[in-house]
């Protein structure tokens, strides 16, 4: 992709001049406008060539702009879903393409997700619930070693998250993705393996992305396949799993849950969720760490310097 002779507009939701690498405007013929989901645009949408979402702000402001853009050529989220901009990219003209994050949360993501099995296997909630109480709930509890550990949804996030689980001497870990493939660690099954797998999981981590395919992925018959007290870990999306059929499911102790998001999102007060037995509960706070701002401008740099250059950029997940 090139330029034309004509300055073209960037929209970043970080101030250029905080994020280094980015192409020279004056060289790149770039123009860097900060909008990070204000109520006024910072300039004309439609003089927009590229288009950086603003991170965590939602559907409504993400796609706001969108019919409006009729110049631009990139759209790049910062999440490494994609679902919360899809709704908008029907009103774009034909070859756009849409770049996930790609390389930003792997390593947030992962590390939550230990957390959260850790967290639930130990009962570290009851440990915070006790110590308010000054109760001493000593006992015996179960430990991630010698479990067996299935990943639905083997891209990055979920081989970083196998990454953190090699040092927990786990029986196994199974793979589990669209279409089956081979990977250094070992096979990726396809997810029509996944009612045969579940059964076997003493641990379930879902880090797929949230499509048409797999919404509510996780519902009463894939909770019911689950061993009895399995372990359930959402990081993808709240979506996947069918809250409905999850709540039934825990609401008889049969199983357990870790849910970094959930359907609703943000889960309001007075929902069943907050207190449904075996289930922990964090805010979406899987990619929001210290570690997301210096790869989000990394990869803002990079994917500008293939646009001036007139390159494909990289994580590209559709094409209009």
């Amino acid at each position: 992709m090139t330029l034309d002779e004509t300055t073209a507009d960037v929209w970043l939701p970080i101030p250029a001049d905080e994020i280094e690498g980015l192409p020279d405007p004056g060289a790149s013929g770039l123009n860097y406008r900060f909008w990070d989901g204000g109520p006024d645009f910072p300039a004309d949408p439609a003089r927009c060539a590229f288009y950086v979402v603003p991170y965590m702000k939602g559907m409504e402001i993400a796609v706001r702009p969108l019919a409006a853009m009729s110049s631009v050529r990139v759209v790049q989220t910062l999440s490494a879903g994609t679902d919360h901009v899809t709704p908008g990219i029907g009103a774009l003209g034909p070859g756009v393409d849409l770049c996930n994050a790609k390389g930003v949360h792997e390593a947030s993501t992962a590390e939550l997700t230990l957390a959260l099995i850790l967290a639930s296997l130990r009962g570290i909630p009851g440990f915070v619930r006790g110590q308010e109480k000054e109760e001493w709930r000593a006992g015996f509890y179960p430990a991630l070693a010698d479990k067996s550990v299935l990943i639905v949804g083997y891209g990055s996030i979920g081989a970083a998250i196998e990454d953190r689980l090699a040092p927990f001497e786990c029986a196994r870990v199974v793979r589990v993705a669209r279409s089956a493939r081979t990977t250094e660690r070992g096979p990726v099954h396809p997810l029509t393996e996944l009612p045969a797998l579940l059964p076997q999981a003493d641990v379930v981590v879902l880090s797929t992305p949230l499509t048409p395919e797999t919404r509510h992925l996780a519902d009463a018959g894939f909770l019911a396949r689950m061993k009895d007290d399995a372990l359930l870990v959402n990081v993808a999306r709240g979506p996947v799993v069918d809250t409905a059929a999850l709540l039934k499911e825990v609401e008889t102790g049969r199983i357990t849950a870790a849910l970094d998001v959930t359907d609703p999102e943000p889960l309001p007060p007075g929902h069943p969720l907050w207190h449904a037995p075996g289930v922990l509960v964090s805010p979406h706070v899987g990619g929001s760490t210290s570690a997301f701002m210096p790869r989000a401008k990394r990869l803002i740099a990079a994917q500008l310097t293939r646009f001036v250059a007139g390159e494909r950029p990289a994580n590209v997940v559709l094409t209009t």
